[in-house]
């Protein structure tokens, strides 16, 4: 590659060679040969400052994924058809109310939780109707998020709906006792 510069415009330190009066005169071309060879690693982005998994050499592990990518598209497509008591809910917990950081239908392994708070791992699912009739799916998947470390809050959405400031009392209550 060649660039004609004026002599005032040359970067100190490149080579100059005299042209030809075809350039004009008093003009030079700078002719620079770069070539750059390395190796490129691609790593996954590194741990947060509160994990510190390290192999025996001492560098960084790389971090186990929290869920698959089908998993997280349906979270995306659930935030966008939240419920009342879900809207209701979130108005009050979210931009840190409480003092902390919630998010909304957080993919973790094959489950999305409907509230989550990844800091203190304190998970709040609201319950309708539909979850009388699968009594065994709520037990399994809480059993699941709990072997993840997390702690599983549930509420019925009336309870949400009539009594949000004793829903928020006791989610208070669980983040204290865990914090």
């Amino acid at each position: 590659m060649s660039f004609l510069y004026n002599l005032s415009q040359t970067p100190p330190g490149l080579p100059q060679i005299p042209c030809s009066s075809a350039f004009g005169g008093g003009e030079y071309r700078v002719i620079m040969n770069i070539v750059i060879y390395t190796q490129i690693k691609v790593f996954p982005p590194p741990f947060s400052s509160r994990c510190s998994a390290r192999n025996a050499n001492g560098a960084r592990m790389p971090r186990q994924q929290r869920s698959n990518p089908q998993t997280k598209h349906h979270a995306i497509h659930l935030r966008k058809e939240s419920t009342p008591a879900e809207r209701k809910l979130w108005s009050r917990i979210r931009n840190d109310q409480l003092g902390i950081t919630f998010r909304r239908q957080h993919a973790i392994g094959i489950y999305i939780p409907d509230f989550c708070c990844p800091k203190v791992r304190v998970i709040i699912e609201l319950d309708g109707s539909q979850h009388l009739h699968q009594q065994e799916y709520d037990r399994r998947r809480t059993e699941y998020l709990e072997s993840r470390g997390y702690q599983v809050i549930r509420f019925w959405n009336h309870q949400v709906m009539n009594d949000i400031e004793g829903v928020l009392l006791a989610i208070t209550h669980e983040l204290d006792r865990r914090a």
